[in-house]
């Protein structure tokens, strides 16, 4: 008889982490589950540590070539056995013994969830640095449908930790596995793929450690391939907007295109210091990417609208000239946008608009706070 559940534990030069990953899995309180190392051809001691596991449900699987990553996945979810797959790095671990226990047991009660995570702990190196903010979708267990989970997160950020999340093998096999052509964000694609059809649940107990350390795989994106990354975070709401509109789901789609417009102004953004990634794009660059990748015209006009109102929201402080052109550029793609033009108004007027816009917000504020607590 096929487990419920298969782990698959990617490993490349990861041997002596290994251990406390595979350990973790078979200290859980819920047994059916096999466990599926797969060596990507490791040049260390993967396959010596993965004989040394004393159970029956950990098998070991050499890739010879190396397949790489994505290629690796996409193995291993086609030799798993089980109706869940959990995807879990061999230097990520479980921390709670109990995780896969209620993740089996909201999935087997409720068909419509597809997917469920939790937030991760942040670990660096032995040390926990905290819950993964990101993470954090709600206070409390949640079950959450899908295309509401898309429109309010996934089309602006990939807010599930990958080791943290167990999917129905099933969804996995209608989206074909990980896109080969999305090394950084595949994971991120797969979620909202899923959530397109299924609703999502969602843990608050922070039951999985997220480790970073030198080898990681984001780290050497981030210091090696910052454009490409920059394309692989595009091209996921880019994608989540096509099929919205090939669906004729018009409201998702109005959020895949904020979705794309946000990815568009943290690149036309400068960026901070100490951020790991240090690219930025020109607006002729966003010009000539946002006219390649996006096809109809009513997308585009939304997109630039949204990127150069908030670009004039950024200047206002500073440079009223700029803030000006900026809101100029965003009422040429929207004119009937009644926030957007008021907001052109007051910088037009100068300081008194920056005083009146203050006080604006500021009374938003006030009532906006009053009103809550009177709730």
């Amino acid at each position: 008889m096929n487990p419920k559940v298969s782990f698959i534990v990617p490993c490349y030069k990861l041997a002596h982490l290994l251990p406390e990953c595979v350990n973790s899995i078979l200290a859980q309180t819920y047994g059916d589950f096999e466990v599926l190392i797969m060596d990507d051809c490791s040049p260390d001691n993967t396959p010596e540590v993965a004989r040394s596991f004393a159970d029956p449900r950990v098998r070991h699987v050499r890739n010879d070539p190396n397949l790489g990553h994505l290629r690796n996945y996409n193995k291993g979810i086609e030799l798993a056995r089980g109706e869940y797959i959990w995807l879990i790095s061999a230097d990520d671990s479980l921390r709670s013994s109990h995780v896969l226990e209620g993740y089996v047991k909201l999935m087997d009660a409720s068909p419509n969830v597809g997917f469920v995570f939790c937030p991760a702990m942040k670990v660096v190196d032995a040390e926990d640095r905290g819950v993964m903010a990101y993470s954090l979708v709600a206070d409390r267990d949640a079950t959450i449908r899908g295309h509401e989970f898309l429109s309010k997160h996934l089309v602006y950020a990939n807010i599930v930790p990958s080791p943290a999340a167990m999917a129905r093998k099933k969804l996995y096999n209608n989206v074909n596995g990980f896109p080969l052509d999305l090394p950084h964000t595949g994971d991120w694609y797969l979620w909202g793929m899923f959530a397109f059809s299924a609703d999502v649940g969602f843990f608050a107990e922070p039951m999985v450690n997220r480790r970073f350390h030198e080898r990681n795989m984001s780290s050497e994106f981030c210091t090696e391939a910052a454009m490409a990354m920059f394309e692989n975070n595009l091209a996921a709401p880019l994608r989540f907007l096509q099929k919205a509109q090939r669906e004729g789901l018009e409201a998702l789609a109005e959020n895949c295109r904020l979705g794309v417009a946000a990815e568009y102004l943290r690149q036309l953004t400068p960026p901070k210091p100490g951020d790991p990634i240090q690219t930025t794009i020109s607006e002729e660059e966003f010009e000539r990417s946002l006219e390649s990748n996006v096809d109809d015209n009513r997308s585009r006009r939304a997109i630039r609208a949204c990127v150069y109102e908030h670009l004039g929201d950024l200047c206002v402080p500073a440079d009223q000239s700029r803030a000006l052109r900026y809101y100029r550029l965003a009422l040429h793609q929207q004119v009937n946008a009644t926030r957007l033009r008021a907001k052109y108004v007051l910088a037009r007027m100068g300081a008194a608009g920056r005083i009146l816009r203050e006080s604006v917000s500021s009374a938003k504020h006030f009532f906006g706070s009053t009103l809550s607590m009177k709730v």
